[in-house]
């Protein structure tokens, strides 16, 4: 049965991006490679995440993993990958300002949802047919995913570092718990794989 899941790398302290995110620094006041060395570095040595991350028929993000936030916003932008985005399926942004799809190359449409996220979960799955929906991030729409209980797994990618401010998983999160599923760790990170529990 299809499921809908979601991995995001994070520091110790559970922040995922810094704050004063621009079009420059799109994680914010957080150097990227503290998070990300492990994708971006030695995708190698992670096949096996890297393929879990993008292994979706249909992808939901929030506004601030399209574009830079603020009345800057530039209706031109096409979102942070360029040409040929990673996803290869629909992806469906969750945003206040409605906006007509964007069609990219490799199979990518960009598709704005301005009712929240159960309407974004919901066009989701019927994109995504018998495949799972994959929630990306950032932080505030993981958060809001598990405040509603919508999520059936919590992909953590841990970087060993402690970065003191951000944007934080877990932030205003009351949950029964997680179930570990699978653990496998390497210098510069530990990917956990929890189960969520329910109720």
């Amino acid at each position: 049965m299809a499921k809908v899941k979601c991995g995001i790398s994070v520091s110790v302290d559970n922040c995922a991006a810094g704050h004063h995110m621009t079009e420059e620094h799109p994680f914010g006041d957080m150097p990227q490679n503290l998070l990300h060395h492990w994708q971006l570095d030695e995708p190698e040595k992670h096949k096996a995440e890297l393929h879990a991350l993008l292994d979706g028929g249909a992808f939901i993000i929030g506004r601030n993993m399209f574009g830079p936030r603020g009345p800057e916003y530039d209706r031109s932008w096409q979102g942070w990958w360029g040409d040929d985005p990673p996803y290869h399926a629909p992806v469906f942004v969750l945003t206040h300002r409605a906006r007509a799809p964007i069609e990219m190359k490799g199979g990518t449409t960009f598709y704005f949802v301005t009712d929240g996220i159960e309407s974004a979960l919901k066009q989701a799955r019927k994109a995504a047919g018998e495949r799972d929906v994959i929630v990306m991030g950032g932080a505030d729409t993981v958060n809001q995913f598990l405040r509603a209980g919508l999520l059936d797994e919590l992909w953590l990618h841990i970087a060993p570092i402690v970065y003191g401010d951000g944007e934080r998983l877990f932030e205003g999160v009351s949950m029964q718990g997680l179930e570990v599923l699978d653990v496998r760790s390497t210098p510069i990170v530990t990917h956990v794989r929890y189960g969520v529990k329910r109720g």
